[in-house]
């Protein structure tokens, strides 16, 4: 056989197979757009909302070289710190004083002998109060503690205010979740209705997480803001008539 017929017929039917396979691919892809007539859309809500609860705990510290003076100093603390808040108003339902703690630091497996003061106490009183406006205020208005002597703050804490919780998540949550599907809906109609089609029933959902921040720049909530942020993305897939 010629060399070059036998070149051109091997080609040809190289040319023939790629041409086959095309063929059969284009018709699948084809298919696949046909049995998957759909869209997904994201639907979005965002919500601000007060906290409706606080726990705040005012926490104390003495040290000293004698143990029962470190004691009577961190109890004389403790009844300044629940008298002013009974001050502000709070009830005895509201405020939790916790047991007074006093270590002996000589006593500590690496203690270290060169400490200028053997004990050191902590104490602790908690505000635990539905009334999120007047734990806020008190918080601020601790000044007459710290001038009769309280050393406000544990060891390597500092000063903590209040932490600001949504109890009623529960309540707000159902709300939410319905805005963000409307939305959605809203959205998958437009679609449809731009491409020629008609919205057909829902296919898959996903209603997503819930995400709560504060208003101090935080991408998470860590209590402190009174101000709750709650934000949900939802996913819905709908078919296309």
């Amino acid at each position: 056989m010629n060399p070059i017929f036998s070149r051109l017929i091997s080609a040809l039917l190289v040319g023939l197979g790629i041409a086959v396979a095309g063929f059969a691919v284009s018709h699948g892809l084809e298919r696949f757009r046909m049995s998957d007539r759909s869209v997904t859309v994201k639907g979005l809500a965002e919500k601000e909302v007060q906290s409706d609860f606080a726990v705040w705990t005012l926490s104390f510290r003495r040290a000293g070289s004698d143990f029962g003076g470190v004691q009577q100093a961190l109890s004389a603390d403790r009844e300044k710190v629940t008298a002013f808040l009974k001050t502000r108003g709070f009830t005895d339902a509201e405020v939790e004083a916790r047991p007074l703690q006093v270590q002996d630091l000589f006593a500590r497996e690496y203690a270290q002998g060169n400490q200028p003061l053997r004990f050191n106490g902590t104490g602790q009183v908690l505000v635990k109060s539905a009334r999120v406006a007047e734990v806020e205020g008190a918080a601020r208005a601790v000044d007459p503690l710290i001038q009769a002597g309280v050393q406000l703050g544990g060891e390597g804490e500092g000063q903590s205010g209040p932490r600001y919780q949504l109890r009623g998540f529960n309540d707000i949550k159902a709300p939410l979740l319905a805005e963000a599907t409307r939305n959605a809906r809203e959205q998958a109609d437009k679609f449809a209705a731009e491409a020629g089609a008609q919205l057909g029933p829902l296919k898959n959902a996903n209603q997503g997480v819930i995400r709560i921040t504060g208003d101090d720049g935080n991408d998470f909530d860590n209590g402190s803001s009174r101000l709750k942020r709650l934000r949900v993305v939802s996913t819905f897939e709908y078919e296309l008539k």
